[in-house]
């Protein structure tokens, strides 16, 4: 019930007027039921009493009008709610991503995290999912409602046909819950299966990998994995069919004794008075009908509550993730109206969620407005973890992290995130045109963008572009797409973070994919790129460093040394030192 009052919140939030209609269309088709029982009831005795032409024409009138204007209801309700439906599915998809934005980023590094991402988002790809979740509820709903109708209206009978309808009611649920519980287990089963059947289907149609995958003949093996994940999901099937064909069964077979009981009893009613007062013929047809459209609404609702049970199942991974808590950007109220003038680490310890053993130990150092900070240090020294704590993707487990001497968690997300820049060694590109990729807005400042593009060495390939700032990356959906190489796509991303405007610039490996040359005219220019900037460089090749005022050294997760280039080649036993005359070592001839 928690999760069905947590979606019908989110279907809330995106269209109050989706849930309105679904309880319209619930209470009409409830209301058209119980008319059409309770009416006839009152013709059939005019009929056989008073048959007065005025009545009967009336009565007569009112189902006539009943069903006509029922159905033209439903059918217009049901155009309404195609079209809605289509929007809250197209919702709840926009809704995950944007959520996804707002988690708090160390949600997605954690194993677990991903792989509740990676379900839930199967989930929710599978449209007919979110169809059928919206039609179960409006079918339990309105099933709800009109056997609360029913039962009121056979309860005027007596107990005795209430304590059976009881029964009978109760055994159903048991058998609903049953099969519900077996479906969920089912569901819990095919999800990681569909998962890797999903994984292995993308490896087929996908075009990275198409490379590898021909050079290495892995087609077969690829094939034969995909085909055992769809036996394995057929054989589940075939279990969870032949449980669902053993309950419907029972619960046939349980509505037929339902059925037969209420007609021999309302029968008996009828012919004697022996059970009570004698029912007339109008009662009669009343109570026929309404055990009639009893065991079908039974049956209806059975199918809608087991159906709503296993699309929730399915579904679970989806409000799951959906209900985590996201980041936390009113943590701090404090806006960030200025420069970033000091970056302080002060006894900092960090520990990457299940590691065992901290990442950084300890770690403490200020930075000053202006200054160009070298961060060096051996693979897994903690390098891009400093990155990543400065831009608020983790937090750290002691010790604090001050800009402007006040705790980075004090100051307004939106506001301090506004006040940084960063090109990280896995940067991304988008499908976007060049100005968009550098501007990341629909229309940036043309100038400014020429000008960083001038300025990061890029003029003579997007003068050579077909449209010039405005070709687009990639040829996913432009036939006349561009691609680029390693370094001119890294150049891009440099004129990005320049274009942000941001007082501190982090550059995480800026000149990884750059040939030596291409690299040493980034950093010749970039103490002019990045003007009265704060910049700090992380990078394992030591030509950063000489362009900067200090170098901190990691060792191990703490800091080494923080000193000046020069400094730091005067100590012979030092770990700089080492780094920078192996790497010189390469390039002597």
């Amino acid at each position: 019930m928690k999760k069905l009052l947590f979606f019908c919140r989110l279907a809330w939030k995106e269209s109050p007027s989706y849930i309105l209609l679904l309880a319209i269309q619930a209470l009409a088709a409830a209301g058209k039921l119980w008319i059409n029982v309770i009416l006839p009831k009152f013709l059939v005795e005019e009929l056989v009493g008073g048959k007065d032409a005025g009545t009967l024409c009336m009565l007569g009138g009112l189902i006539v009008l009943n069903n006509v204007g029922m159905a033209w209801l439903e059918k217009l309700l049901a155009r309404f709610l195609e079209v809605k439906k289509t929007y809250v599915r197209q919702a709840m998809r926009r809704q995950m991503a944007e959520k996804i934005m707002h988690l708090e980023y160390a949600c997605l590094e954690d194993p677990y995290y991903l792989d509740l991402k990676e379900r839930a988002a199967f989930a929710i790809s599978n449209q007919d999912a979110i169809a059928q979740l919206i039609q179960c509820i409006s079918g339990v709903f309105s099933g709800a409602l009109t056997l609360a109708g029913l039962v009121a209206i056979l309860a005027t009978l007596g107990p005795v046909l209430l304590i059976v309808l009881s029964l009978s009611i109760g055994v159903m649920l048991l058998l609903a819950r049953k099969m519900s519980k077996f479906t969920v287990f089912i569901s819990q089963e095919i999800v990681p299966i569909n998962r890797k059947f999903s994984y292995y289907l993308d490896l087929q149609t996908e075009k990275q990998y198409q490379k590898d995958i021909r050079l290495y003949d892995m087609g077969g093996m690829i094939t034969e994995r995909a085909a055992q994940f769809t036996r394995d999901t057929c054989d589940l099937f075939d279990r969870m069919n032949e449980q669902s064909g053993k309950t419907k069964g029972a619960t046939g077979v349980l509505n037929d004794f339902v059925a037969v009981f209420c007609y021999a009893y309302v029968g008996l009613r009828t012919l004697s008075d022996a059970f009570g007062r004698r029912l007339s013929l109008g009662d009669l047809t009343m109570y026929v009908s309404a055990a009639s459209q009893f065991t079908a609404t039974v049956v209806t609702l059975g199918q809608n509550a087991v159906g709503l049970l296993e699309v929730m199942s399915f579904l679970e991974p989806y409000m799951e993730f959906m209900g985590l808590a996201e980041e936390t950007a009113g943590e701090g109220e404090e806006p960030f109206d200025g420069p970033v003038e000091t970056l302080e680490f002060s006894h900092v310890t960090f520990t990457y969620p299940k590691a065992e053993k901290p990442v950084l130990s300890d770690i403490s150092f200020r930075i000053h407005r202006g200054e160009k900070i070298s961060i060096v240090g051996l693979n897994g020294a903690g390098k891009s973890t400093l990155v990543k704590l400065i831009c608020r993707m983790y937090r750290a487990d002691s010790g604090e992290i001050r800009v402007n001497g006040r705790n980075i968690r004090d100051y307004d997300y939106l506001s301090y995130m506004g006040a940084i820049s960063a090109v990280f060694q896995d940067y991304r590109l988008f499908n976007f045109t060049v100005a968009e990729n550098i501007s990341c807005a629909e229309r940036g400042d043309e100038r400014e963008i020429d000008r960083l593009i001038d300025e990061v060495g890029l003029r003579d390939k997007i003068d050579e572009l077909p449209r010039g700032i405005y070709s687009r990356f990639g040829k996913e959906y432009d036939e006349e797409g561009i691609e680029m190489s390693g370094g001119q796509a890294q150049k891009i991303a440099i004129a990005r973070a320049l274009y942000k405007k941001a007082s501190m610039v982090v550059l995480d490996e800026p000149a990884s994919a750059l040939d030596p040359i291409a690299e040493t005219e980034i950093y010749e220019k970039f103490n002019g790129l990045v003007a009265d900037k704060t910049a700090i460089y992380i990078s394992h090749r030591m030509s950063s460093s000489v362009f900067c005022d200090r170098i901190l050294i990691l060792d191990g997760g703490r800091v080494a040394d923080f000193d000046t280039h020069e400094n730091l080649l005067r100590k012979t036993d030092s770990l700089y030192y080492k780094l920078f005359h192996s790497q010189a070592e390469n390039y002597r001839i």
